[in-house]
């Protein structure tokens, strides 16, 4: 295998690649908001898939439904803010932010639209021919509203509390994503009408099951008692609107040791961030919705007239419904076969395996509990084990990872966990079990000042008589038991004594106040892996040149870094084949005659969430793959440790291209990305055969212990 030390790299002559740069047009980059609304349609082309069992489909439109709402959260409301501000500067689409943010709500209503019509008209009569109904209250049967009568002055009714408006209420504060209704009474002795609102409970079931698979939304339930609510008052409209507001949080790091406090107190303000979109009924009346504008503040633009139920966030309870029948047969992973060839009684044991090869790990195929999980469990309870240090970007309360550092914290060994408290949206639970943890005993630190650390690493230091060995795991993935059940993600378990020096190294960085920069088999952000994956692509220019093989091929999540996707245009000049296979947002314009016509760019989308990142390197036929946390955006080459590790096994190479040479097959099904930015879906061939299944098909070779095609 290729030494992949900077220093070896061949580098293009500084001269040509400027050039080529001056050459590339200025309209070369897609717009990565409109990229990321073109994901989420994505997302809702598989709930429209008549071939996928109904909750399957009901499922992917409460993913779609959710992402939106993230993406409003976050996205848009950083764009308004940018604007507000005066900060906000041209996209390098080229859009202005106005731009920008005018082109987001054009897409996101016309995709709400169609995911209002794709319920309404497909999922929906297909859960009711399935014996699942959801219903209006007025469509209950009497026995059925008696039930609903009860549940209502039981758990409903006393946690409700009506909010008048008028000139000695002041409207109320209406809190982000919750649902809550616009109620017109009036006053039968005045004449006078009178608004008030309603919140919903959201710790309350969304859908309410009124009998076996039967179900009504619980605003139904309290539309149908609000005069119970306002009693002597006549209930002239009743209205559904939901709010969503900035929710993301910024936070001053100017004392690494308060941050944990600075964070506590940024989560109090998010919930009163401004508003940035209301979701409507329909059928609304004009002068509710005008003083509903009015008192929120937000433009027409930011209003959404759709079909109720709003928030189909909800239809996650009817997933959760015990109908195996309605839903893709249920996948078990198996543990690694490379795990089970050194085996206790009961379990592999998973460092006596590492003292003999590496193991890559391929999630969810791959067992994590049986794997990683066990890894850190097993350490923990060894006796020869001194000491653990582990990074923690998300997981689970609950998590066995954290048990794990606790016991072993509480065994007496020393005991390292670095906390990313800034997590997007787990804030929170990081730092619950970050107290947690320090309780036990634990190290805990939390990265450095102006940095998030989403690298994923695990060392483990254990005396073994002749030496003191540092097994390590490097994945692509967080510690997270749940989601690593359905996150697609690559993980590396090694004892080479050049990646423990890394690791090592990387976590004195993080620790310390070690200086270091440089390591063995590691790309680190935001040092190294931006000009570590340029240097290559531009190797493979020259390789390409001298007549050498050469091909580039990037697998992740998003694609934005213009210096990079530069480097792809000035390769793809060159004659080099690109592929690219990413998820979710991608800048790059494929296919552009004098740009891009060598690139390719496919995504593929399914049960699991392909998250796994891989850069792979013809390199003169002496193949070189990378795998890591990285992503090609700026904050994850800029303002995030991020690591790329090097894989040195020719089998482990080729495993990983293997999956590439599966994916951008012709016979499996994906979707390709067109140069203006729109994204075709493959599902059958030319004689009107279906496509296979890039997961299922994974699944199937997994049962027969076959890591990739």
């Amino acid at each position: 295998m290729h030494d992949p030390n900077p220093t070896d790299v061949v580098e293009t002559p500084t001269g040509e690649s400027e050039d080529l740069a001056a050459a590339l047009p200025t309209d070369r980059f897609l717009d990565r908001e409109l990229s990321w609304l073109a994901f989420n349609q994505r997302v809702l082309e598989l709930a429209e898939d008549p071939t996928l069992p109904v909750l399957d489909r009901a499922k992917f439109v409460a993913i779609f439904a959710s992402n939106l709402d993230e993406f409003f959260m976050v996205r848009v409301a950083g764009l308004k803010r940018r604007i507000a501000t005066g900060i906000a500067v041209r996209a390098a689409s080229g859009y202005t932010p106005r731009e920008v943010l005018e082109n987001i709500w054009a897409k996101s209503h016309e995709l709400q639209l169609e995911q209002a019509r794709l319920f309404k008209q497909e999922v929906l009569p297909h859960l009711t021919q399935d014996g699942i109904a959801l219903l209006h209250f007025d469509e209950l049967t009497p026995a059925e509203k008696a039930e609903v009568e009860l549940f209502f002055h039981a758990k409903v009714f006393p946690v409700l509390t009506p909010l008048a408006v008028d000139p000695s209420h002041p409207f109320p504060y209406i809190s982000g994503l919750s649902l809550n209704l616009a109620v017109v009474v009036r006053n039968p002795v005045t004449g006078t009408e009178l608004f008030a609102r309603v919140k919903v409970p959201p710790l309350l079931p969304r859908f309410v099951e009124v009998s076996p698979s039967r179900f009504v939304p619980l605003e139904d339930i309290i539309a149908a008692h609000l005069d119970e609510l306002f009693p002597g008052m006549e209930i002239q409209q009743t209205h559904a609107f939901r709010v969503t507001r900035n929710e993301d949080v910024e936070v001053e790091e100017d004392d690494a040791e308060n941050l944990l406090k600075a964070l506590e107190r940024e989560l109090m303000r998010r919930r009163f961030g401004p508003p940035v979109r209301l979701e409507v009924e329909e059928s609304i009346d004009p002068h509710v919705l005008e003083l509903l504008i009015d008192e929120l503040g937000i433009s027409e633009q930011e209003v959404f007239r759709l079909p109720g139920p709003l928030d189909l966030t909800g239809l996650w309870t009817l997933y959760g419904l015990d109908r195996p029948d309605l839903k893709q047969r249920t996948f078990v992973p198996r543990t690694s076969a490379q795990l089970t060839e050194v085996e206790t009684a009961s379990a592999p044991d998973v460092l006596a395996v590492m003292r003999e090869h590496d193991v890559l790990l391929h999630h969810p195929y791959d067992s994590f509990s049986t794997s990683v999980q066990l890894f850190l469990e097993q350490a923990a309870l060894d006796p020869n084990v001194l000491a653990i240090k582990q990074t923690l970007y998300r997981t689970s309360g609950d998590s066995p990872i954290v048990d794990a550092l606790i016991a072993a914290a509480q065994a007496g060994k020393q005991v390292l966990a670095l906390v990313e408290i800034k997590a997007r949206f787990d804030e929170q639970n990081n730092i619950e079990w970050a107290r947690k943890l320090e309780e036990a005993g634990v190290h805990v630190v939390y990265g450095l000042v102006g940095l998030k650390t989403h690298s994923k690493l695990s060392m483990v230091v254990r005396d073994d008589g002749d030496q003191l060995r540092r097994y390590c795991h490097v994945g692509t993935g967080n510690y997270h038991p749940k989601t690593a059940r359905l996150y697609e993600d690559f993980g590396l378990l090694t004892c080479d004594p050049a990646v423990g020096e890394d690791v090592s190294n990387l976590f004195n960085v993080l620790s310390g106040y070690s200086m270091n920069t440089n390591y063995h088999r590691f790309l680190v952000a935001p040092h190294s892996v931006r000009t570590g994956l340029v240097e290559r692509i531009e190797r493979e220019v020259a390789h390409h040149r001298d007549g050498r093989p050469a091909g580039i091929r990037f697998k992740c999540n998003s694609v934005v870094d213009e210096e990079v996707i530069d480097a792809l245009y000035r390769a793809s000049q060159a004659g080099v084949p690109v592929d690219v296979w990413v998820r979710g947002i991608c800048a790059i314009r494929p296919g552009v005659p004098g740009v891009s016509e060598n690139v390719r760019v496919i995504s593929i989308l399914g049960r699991f969430l392909e998250h796994s990142r891989a850069y792979c390197f013809e390199n003169g036929g002496n193949r070189e793959v990378w795998i890591g946390s990285a992503d090609l955006m700026h904050r994850n080459l800029d303002r995030r440790v991020e690591t790329l590790v090097s894989l040195v096994d020719p089998e482990e190479v080729a495993d990983v291209e293997a999956l590439f040479d599966f994916a951008f097959d012709a016979r499996t099904s994906s979707w390709s990305l067109e140069p203006d930015g729109t994204w075709t879906r493959h599902l059958v061939n030319d004689g009107g055969e279906r496509l296979r299944d890039y997961q299922e098909s994974l699944i199937a070779l997994k049962k027969k212990r076959l890591f990739a095609p």
